[in-house]
């Protein structure tokens, strides 16, 4: 599969198991100016900002260990601007992570929620 393929395929697999999990999916790819957020939700009284990471092997590392710092910090602003941009959501918010391993076949070997894996 190609980088793109997984990552569509994560994206989707992300969502359903969201879904599955009682989030209400309210968008998916938010762009802006400061990129892009893969999922945003919400689940019971908060408005969650969900960073998709899929990897379909594991020479570099989980894909939640694929989170750099820099790009924690572009997911906070990309939080804050969604915020700003839109009206009437959830006064709490989060952002959470959700990993997703297949294997070469494109079948999924792992896929795991972290909440609050990124603090705002």
């Amino acid at each position: 599969m190609k980088k793109q393929e997984v990552g569509r395929l994560g994206e989707t697999l992300a969502r359903r198991f969201l879904e599955g999990k009682g989030y209400r999916v309210r968008e998916t790819n938010f762009r802006c100016q400061y990129g892009e957020i893969d999922v945003v939700a919400e689940q019971k009284d908060y408005l969650v900002f969900v960073e998709v990471r899929t990897r379909s092997s594991l020479n570099f590392g989980t894909p939640e260990e694929s989170i750099t710092w820099k790009k924690k910090e572009k997911l906070v602003t990309l939080a804050l601007e969604y915020i700003n941009s839109h009206r009437g959501l959830p006064s709490l918010w989060r952002i959470d992570v959700v990993a997703v391993e297949l294997d070469r076949a494109g079948k999924t070997r792992r896929i795991e929620l972290i909440e609050n894996a990124v603090m705002g």
